[in-house]
């Protein structure tokens, strides 16, 4: 099914269903960047960056537990949460696939796909690899004149290879690599400036600690920590200024319960922040009299992101965003979920409770997830049903 719209409409659509917008306006110079610019004491200030695809939640199982998945258990899905967590896998080999419908209360043709897997070379060793692909299905694109430049099929898709290895019997390290591909404009123009598909390249790194208690029950802590994202700035002109890629710190722990043999309950919560540069105010001459310039390189954008917020303290904590999540296994074979997920509402506003259920026969298994807002900003995964096929051995 083709849907009309403007390149410009496109664009809003893209940027707001990724969730990262809860009011703006789009400026004709930048493409997949809204700042919003608003004074100190209102401290509505989102951060946006380029291709926020890299921080979805691509797969069912993270999905149903509030987003929170650096500690969880290692699964398939191990190579976007965190790569260290497979040298922990219970199984050798693993393959998970996901789907998930995009704004299916408006639109029927844009989706969110995502494979995954990953192989153990040995006991303290593993490597894993994923691949995430966006698509916002047909669009007739039209010029300002507003006459049809034609139909296309923008989309953006993200490729990682991961390799991580045990320290100790207890903590492990991994390292990964992605390659990132954004065409939502397929090579037209935008006003003046001719545009381009952008290309980047990032790396995570991530750390993972796990130990059993003893006792008259078995119990598990685990501790995760994630930096992602790391890369080089993404632009879709030559004429545009580059958007900085969402680098994010993901710090979180599990802890798991076996009741007895065939009852096992996990508790799961996770805090992420964005490494990357809160806008400052500016002036009418576009200086700086509050927070800090955001027009810096990379690394140093990621550490001033601890201390630039024009509010201060109170708004750095305001960037940090907290998933929890509660996992129950029967027999290890039906497993039911259920998180939650906060954003303050001056940074998106994003929160919303998840559902989820699993089945689990030999080496086969099913998951699926749902999500239901819980504020104003709408979601774009609301009344969706998300579906994950896995096959371990």
């Amino acid at each position: 099914m083709n849907f009309k719209k403007s390149l410009t409409a496109t664009i809003i659509l893209i940027t707001s269903s990724l969730g990262f917008i809860s009011a703006q306006t789009l400026d004709n110079n930048n493409i997949h960047q809204i700042i919003l610019r608003q004074e100190v004491n209102d401290g509505a200030r989102i951060i946006s960056t380029g291709v926020p695809l890299l921080l979805i939640a691509p797969d069912s199982r993270s999905g149903a537990i509030g987003d929170a998945g650096v500690a969880s258990s290692a699964d398939a899905n191990s190579n976007h949460w965190n790569a260290a967590k497979l040298p922990f896998a219970n199984k050798n080999f693993s393959i998970d696939f996901t789907y998930s419908p995009w704004l299916r209360d408006i639109v029927g043709d844009i989706d969110l796909a995502y494979l995954a897997g990953y192989y153990k070379i040995n006991e303290r060793s593993a490597i894993g690899a994923s691949l995430t692909y966006f698509s916002l299905g047909s669009i007739d694109f039209f010029n300002e004149s507003g006459q049809g430049t034609g139909t296309y099929n923008p989309n953006e898709f993200a490729l990682d290879l991961s390799y991580s290895m045990k320290l100790t019997n207890n903590l492990s390290a991994s390292v990964t690599g992605r390659y990132i591909r954004s065409d939502l404009t397929q090579g037209q123009n935008v006003g003046t400036s001719n545009t381009h598909a952008a290309n980047a390249v990032a790396a995570d790194i991530g750390l993972y600690y796990q130990n059993d208690i003893v006792s008259d029950k078995p119990q598990q802590y685990a501790f995760g920590v994630q930096i992602s994202n790391l890369g080089n700035k993404i632009s879709y002109s030559d004429d545009i200024e580059s958007s900085f890629l969402p680098a994010n710190l993901r710090i979180g722990g599990r802890y798991t319960y076996s009741l007895d043999q065939f009852n096992t309950i996990s508790v799961l919560l996770d805090f992420n922040k964005l490494l990357v540069p809160t806008p400052p105010v500016r002036d009418t001459n576009g200086v700086v009299y509050q927070g800090k310039d955001d027009n810096v390189g990379v690394l140093q954008g990621a550490i001033q992101s601890f201390y630039d917020a024009p509010n201060g303290f109170k708004e750095e904590l305001q960037e940090i965003n907290i998933s929890s999540g509660l996992e129950y296994w029967y027999n290890k074979i039906l497993v039911a979920r259920a998180g939650y997920f906060y954003e303050n509402k001056k940074k998106g506003d994003r929160q919303y409770l998840t559902l989820g259920l699993g089945l689990k026969y030999n080496a086969l298994g099913v998951d699926l997830s749902y999500l239901i807002p819980t504020a104003q900003n709408n979601n774009p995964l609301k009344n969706t049903l998300r579906v994950s096929l896995s096959i371990a051995m």
